[in-house]
């Protein structure tokens, strides 16, 4: 059907443009009988973000188990060709934030997955599979100018339902070593969305990169929230947490109790991203927008910065959308230190899929009391972090002044005259820049030696500065960008003066 035709015959609710079509219906079956029904559609250009196949399964079903194909014509250079997501809503329904009826999603990755009570696809949730109305969730992600051709394989296995699966939480405490720099990358993937990367391939890497905590990001879906329990460990926490990817751009939830879905079938037009952050704050995560400048489609940030609690300024190796980013962001410091309003922290994570992709460039050295979920959550929140491309670079910034003293994601309360020293150590970057920023820009760069370690200071006043961060960069690779060269690693700023 084209859009027109869908409309006319289908329920239109919702944000982001949903329809429904006729049901697909099946009826019981004696144990161990399986049945399997095909459905054909077309989208045309205009097609709605999510069309739902709805599927009346019957009592007695053990198993239900989902194909799915499309036509991928070529089209001319610099025109989007056709892509087709898909995940399940279950018999408790589809309904915007609806979390009970959510039992998976793999968006592009795969072209099969089954659910069962004892067992599923990686992306989606086991559980019973119960009689009622079921729903194929199909997202059109790009359709190509002569539309988009599909098809859909529904079959149900009947029998007993089987043993209950057992999830596999991490536990939300680790062995750390009290109020300390914990090191952690907060943007993650692997198979349970479209990662190659397994849990435990995941958590070795992390390892080997010398981190304390991870966070587990996986689109759209909490399903690897129940396998990450066997590969924490007193040396590694592992934290809960999803990538939500609107049409309208991705932001990180970290902290969410294990096992928590957030719906993300919205755009920034539909006014939704406020209750569902308020909903994640409910929860004790946080919400970080996501490589606000990346140049995939749907990927760039568009809400806006209100409501999210951290920017993702790097994301992976570095490239000119972060150091756009960086930018941006240190623009909104300016206008905070204005207006004395609340402002933004900057996180660094590695968004790793799978090989080549490094996990852990770049992380985030965050001060928490201890190596628990909570506190690095808080930590992450308060901006009380610095980012680093690796284990091997290590800084520490302070500035002290009038008998006081604040670190990184401080304020140092002191007069607007009071003679204000910042120091900034530097470790792990050879041949490597060390830069001082204020509101005014750059005001101080010193070239480090070979052996990559230095201590820098400075001297200013709350009156001339009204904050400082630093940014510790490798030389300039090409004089042909313009560019400064890339970053090694980078401070939150420390705010000067009374508020």
């Amino acid at each position: 059907m084209s859009r027109r035709g869908f409309l006319a015959a289908a329920t239109v609710a919702g944000a982001a443009g949903v329809a429904i079509l006729a049901p697909v219906r099946f009826a019981s079956a004696a144990t161990g009988a399986t049945q399997t029904k095909t459905i054909n559609g077309h989208f045309g250009i205009g097609a709605p973000d999510f069309v739902y196949v709805p599927v009346e399964v019957p009592s007695g079903a053990a198993q239900i188990e989902v194909s799915y194909s499309y036509n991928r014509p070529s089209v001319p250079p610099g025109v989007l060709g056709n892509a087709l997501d898909i995940g399940i809503f279950d018999e408790r329904g589809t309904a915007l934030g609806q979390r009970a009826g959510f039992r998976g999603w793999s968006g592009g990755f795969r072209t099969s997955f089954s659910i069962s009570n004892s067992d599923a696809t990686p992306g989606y949730l086991p559980g019973p599979v119960n009689p009622g109305t079921w729903q194929v969730a199909l997202g059109p992600y790009t359709v190509a100018p002569s539309g988009l051709d599909w098809t859909v394989q529904i079959t149900l296995t009947s029998g007993p339902p089987g043993p209950a699966f057992k999830p596999d939480f991490p536990p939300l405490r680790a062995a750390g070593r009290g109020r300390a720099w914990y090191r952690g990358d907060s943007h993650l993937h692997t198979v349970y969305s479209d990662g190659r990367r397994l849990p435990s391939e995941v958590a070795a890497g992390a390892r080997a990169a010398g981190l304390d905590f991870i966070t587990s990001t996986d689109h759209n879906t909490s399903s690897s929230h129940a396998a990450w329990g066997p590969f924490a460990g007193s040396d590694l926490l592992i934290i809960t947490g999803e990538e939500a990817t609107t049409r309208n751009g991705h932001y990180v939830i970290a902290g969410l109790p294990a096992g928590t879905w957030i719906d993300w079938r919205y755009r920034a037009r539909d006014g939704e991203l406020p209750g569902f952050v308020d909903q994640i704050h409910r929860t004790g995560a946080i919400a970080v927008a996501a490589h606000p400048f990346a140049t995939c489609l749907a990927c760039n940030w568009k809400f806006g910065y209100d409501k999210v609690d951290a920017v993702e300024v790097w994301n992976g190796p570095w490239t000119a959308d972060d150091e756009i980013a960086v930018q941006m962001w240190d623009g909104m410091l300016v206008q905070a230190a204005r207006n004395g309003g609340q402002w933004l922290p900057a996180m660094g994570d590695s968004d790793a899929h799978s090989e080549p992709q490094v996990i852990g460039l770049p992380h985030n050295v965050v001060l928490a009391s201890d190596l628990t979920t909570d506190a690095i959550i808080a930590g992450l929140k308060a901006g009380r972090t610095w980012l680093a491309e690796s284990a091997s670079v290590d800084l520490a910034m302070s500035a002290a002044g009038g008998g006081k003293t604040a670190g990184i994601g401080e304020r140092l309360n002191v007069g607007t005259g009071e003679p204000i020293t910042v120091t900034l150590d530097v470790s792990g970057v050879p041949g490597g820049t060390a830069v001082l920023i204020t509101d005014e820009g750059q005001t101080l760069s010193q070239a480090l030696p070979a052996s990559g370690a230095a201590t820098v200071t400075w001297q200013t006043t709350a009156d001339v500065s009204a904050y400082v961060r630093a940014e510790v960069r490798h030389p300039v690779s090409s004089q042909a960008t313009g560019l400064p060269g890339p970053m090694a690693g980078m401070t939150n700023p420390v705010f000067l003066g009374q508020p």
